[in-house]
């Protein structure tokens, strides 16, 4: 069935009509035809290609990391949700299940420890980083894997310091996959992390408040951090529980080092009880910070989508498929904010996901 959504509003502000047939966006612009199912929406309506959340736990076996990958997705305006290691290849065969029963897009960081998450120290045994399974998994689920995963912070790696995050650069070379690395408390520390790593690989958790962290005392961007952005590594927030400080978000904006994708790390716990919630209140912090709506919303499409080497989604252009987010900013709305150390910034306007499109469906939030 053919539909026309008409009077749309994109980030920038431009307005846009879209024709959508089988779950694929048809034409873009100004469309003058009439037809049966034209669907006109209010004036303060926004519409972007699916938000895409990078970083999430979306496996519902492993807690505390878990969650049902509806609760965290299209529920919540996310589209395509990216399960960031909470497997690894001696389960991901459930979590590509699971994806197949569930309405969300679900894709995969493979964890490089087999284990995942079933146990959180999973890379103090060198023993359970195979690249032998790691080549299999990915073999089997080419599309569906779309990077790997390491956790480098001191409580997962042990005595192992760059041991394994060595071991991951190896196998993403010849798997042409990006590698998403987790950066938390020292040993290792951050600097020899962010040596190693080169275009296409990510960094989450960027504004993580620690003391193993990518900014100086006084706000400036440590030399690793400045060799790395000339290199092409990339910046996510991934903010979950512990992982995002205004404080250093601000010093990150006021030294010109901006996020290039944001993602929520979510799961059950701080879904409910914060300070995460849902993405919508991640987009917001960003908004807050200073960040143009529309760099906020390239930082959770196009951006994202680039970055996993999707090219069907992320954008609204002829040929994509239709998922869309629908949302409002409301400019006059202001709600308190809260970080991962119980800091408070009072938000300027608030932005609320409405509805989405996705898998040719209409559903309402």
């Amino acid at each position: 069935m053919k539909q026309t959504l008409k009077n749309l509003r994109v980030a920038s502000g431009k307005r846009i009509d879209l024709s959508i047939q089988d779950g694929m966006i048809q034409e873009v612009g100004t469309l003058n035809q009439s037809d049966a199912n034209e669907i006109h929406f209010p004036k303060d309506l926004y519409v972007s290609s699916g938000w895409i959340d990078l970083h999430t736990h979306a496996f519902p076996q492993f807690p505390p990391y878990c969650a049902d990958p509806d609760d965290i997705g299209f529920k919540t305006g996310v589209t395509t949700v990216v399960d960031a290691g909470t497997c690894g290849a001696d389960h991901i065969d459930s979590l590509y299940e699971l994806s197949m029963k569930r309405k969300t897009r679900v894709l995969s960081f493979l964890n490089i420890a087999r284990c995942g998450l079933e146990k959180t120290n999973e890379l103090t045994d060198l023993n359970d980083i195979s690249e032998c399974e790691i080549k299999k998994a990915v073999q089997q689920y080419p599309a569906f894997i779309v990077g790997l995963k390491a956790r480098m912070s001191a409580s997962v790696v042990g005595s192992n310091n760059l041991e394994p995050l060595r071991l991951a650069k190896a196998f993403t070379h010849k798997l042409k996959k990006p590698l998403m690395v987790h950066i938390g408390s020292a040993p290792p520390l951050i600097k020899d992390i962010l040596d190693l790593l080169d275009e296409r690989d990510i960094i989450t958790h960027c504004y993580n408040g620690k003391d193993n962290q990518l900014f100086t005392d006084d706000g400036k961007p440590i030399l690793a951090l400045t060799e790395a952005r000339k290199r092409g590594v990339s910046l996510d927030i991934g903010h979950g529980s512990k992982s995002f400080s205004f404080r250093v978000a601000e010093e990150a904006a006021r030294a010109q080092i901006p996020f290039d994708t944001i993602s929520t790390d979510i799961y059950s716990n701080n879904q409910l009880n914060g300070p995460v919630f849902d993405m919508a209140t991640t987009l917001t912090k960003c908004l807050t910070l200073g960040y143009s709506l529309a760099s906020v919303i390239r930082a959770v499409t196009e951006t994202p989508a680039k970055i996993i080497g999707r090219n069907d989604i992320g954008h609204l252009k002829p040929g994509a498929k239709a998922d869309l987010t629908l949302f409002k900013v409301e400019k006059e709305t202001s709600v308190p904010l809260v970080d991962s150390h119980g800091v408070v910034r009072q938000s300027k306007g608030c932005i609320k996901p409405i509805a989405v499109f996705l898998g040719g469906h209409y559903y309402e939030l």
